[in-house]
């Protein structure tokens, strides 16, 4: 074959159709491939965002619901301290904030997973200050509501019921024992309500007695205004010499007021015989903390003999 012969068939094969509809494909398999290998990249890249962005996003729920729910649930107790609002509301508040710190622990333990597999410190810091924040707030006002239920819903104690202290000073609330519950019990219901009250008070806090004192009525008095303001209570009355003192106890948050009368009489053969009683002014249920601040007092008191 000739030299004329070959580039006439070379010729030929270049003015051909399926040459020229294979030759375009040729480079485009490269292009495809790089391209499959980029997207294939993106793609990875696109994925590793997302678990990024799903560790943030969890995080931020751990934060809005367990440190939020809390924060809120500060300002709601505050609030009805200062009464800007009732204290109801407070206690409904408070019941959507233990619920919302649960929620807010479980984000946590679910945040603190998902930021140790993207390798976040800083989101590691967040969900665990949430997840203490959330459980720590938990643990309290669960163990508040255990307590609640541990006691009987009545908010008037005392030491001798029998011969109730009385408050001259401080007024006592005018529905102090009219809501008295029956517990769903036949022998309650069919009381009155003040012999209902002692009845109750007798089975739940029957430990509660008259304190005995080598100390005089007036030393008695004297020692109880010094216990009571060391305690931070507001002493609406002391009288060592007609036996007796006023004072009010507040608490902290909702600034609860809890009013406290303490009386020392002679008792036979020297010394004192010291009561006290401790109302709420509000609430039907104290949880058991007027039972809790009597004994307290009492046994500190005692001490000082």
């Amino acid at each position: 074959m000739n030299l004329d012969a070959l580039s006439f068939r070379q010729g030929e094969m270049l003015r051909s159709p399926f040459v020229w509809m294979l030759l375009p494909s040729l480079p485009l398999r490269g292009t495809m491939r790089r391209n499959g290998r980029q997207d294939m990249a993106t793609t990875s890249g696109t994925a590793g965002r997302a678990k990024r962005d799903w560790a943030r996003l969890v995080t931020w729920g751990a934060l809005l619901f367990g440190v939020g729910g809390v924060l809120v649930a500060l300002i709601a107790s505050l609030g009805a301290g200062r009464e800007l609002w009732h204290f109801s509301v407070a206690f409904g508040v408070l019941r959507y904030a233990f619920f919302a710190a649960i929620a807010g622990a479980v984000f946590g333990i679910v945040g603190l997973v998902l930021a140790r597999r993207a390798r976040k410190g800083n989101l590691l810091l967040a969900n665990l200050v949430a997840l203490v924040v959330a459980l720590g707030f938990v643990l309290f006002l669960g163990s508040l509501i255990r307590q609640a239920r541990s006691v009987p819903a009545i908010h008037d104690v005392a030491t001798n019921l029998d011969d109730l202290p009385q408050f001259r000073t401080l007024t006592v609330r005018a529905d102090n024992l009219e809501k008295i519950p029956d517990m769903d019990r036949p022998e309650l219901k069919a009381l009155a309500p003040e012999a209902r009250w002692k009845a109750i008070h007798r089975e739940a806090y029957s430990d509660l007695q008259t304190l005995r004192l080598a100390a005089s009525p007036e030393d008695a008095i004297r020692r109880a205004e010094a216990l009571a303001r060391d305690r931070g209570w507001t002493v609406a009355k002391s009288d060592p010499a007609g036996g007796t003192l006023e004072a009010t106890s507040t608490s902290t948050f909702f600034r609860f007021k809890d009013d406290v009368v303490v009386r020392a009489r002679p008792a036979p053969g020297g010394g004192s015989l010291v009561d006290m009683r401790s109302i709420s002014r509000v609430g039907g249920s104290d949880v058991g903390m007027n039972a809790k601040r009597v004994r307290a007092f009492m046994a500190d008191l005692a001490k000082q003999g």
